[in-house]
């Protein structure tokens, strides 16, 4: 019998539509993966190889709201496709990625944009900007079955009824299974991983008291209020 000699942190986890709870072991994120947000972050839109950062599994909150940071004053929205594994390997082929797959939900990628910039500007790591407390708010997770296949659909944020992000799954410069394929050829990924899977153009900042609401066509919607 395992003796931990402090008491063991609780298993982070995100609800499902039908009931249930969904542990979660890591949180990959890729980077710059549809061209128009490329272009709009002042990069090529050409397909190169993906990058990929990470976000702890407690940062995933589906309170439905987001504490506004005190330590940065350009916070910005990123809605993405949130993909959950219930399997995983290495050198898993594109064929056989979506095997791999759950379910699927709505999420926000919340950005602290001067910090990240800041960061990058010194050739440090994202995590100040990207992987800061309660900055992955996120939706009801969808199994797979229900869901269907994820390679297009409508993908929109508005705030305060306004809209700011618009675009299509189809728009991804890497898919889903692509993602997963190649996330697998440098890390062993396993049941209880997430991935995000970028964001389309538009990202923006908001402030307190902004409600954000975010749709993803055949996966679900998600509000979310700046506290």
């Amino acid at each position: 019998m395992t003796h931990f000699v402090i008491s063991a942190p609780a298993v982070p986890s995100i609800p499902v539509a039908n009931g249930g709870l969904f542990p979660v072991r890591r949180v990959y994120c890729i980077g710059r993966n549809y061209a128009a947000h490329a272009i709009e972050m002042g990069h090529d839109p050409d397909r190169e190889a993906p990058f990929f950062f990470q976000k702890n599994p407690s940062n995933l909150d589906a309170s439905g709201e987001f504490p506004s940071p005190i330590h940065s004053s350009d916070v910005h929205h990123e809605v993405e496709l949130l993909v959950a594994l219930k399997s995983g390997g290495t050198n898993i082929a594109v064929d056989y990625a979506l095997d791999t797959v759950w379910g699927y939900a709505v999420a926000l990628d919340m950005t602290l944009r001067d910090l990240q910039g800041e960061a990058k500007k010194n050739g440090r790591p994202w995590e100040i900007g990207k992987a800061f407390e309660r900055s992955a708010p996120v939706g009801l997770l969808i199994p797979a079955a229900d869901v269907g296949d994820p390679s297009s659909g409508r993908v929109e944020l508005k705030v305060n009824g306004k809209m700011q992000q618009e675009g299509d799954l189809n728009q991804m410069i890497w898919k889903v299974p692509e993602i997963i394929s190649h996330l697998s050829k440098y890390f062993e990924l396993q049941a209880g991983d997430i991935i995000l899977s970028g964001t389309p153009s538009g990202v923006g900042p908001v402030v307190k008291g902004d409600v954000m609401e975010a749709i993803i066509a055949g996966v679900g919607e998600l509000t979310v209020r700046v506290v």
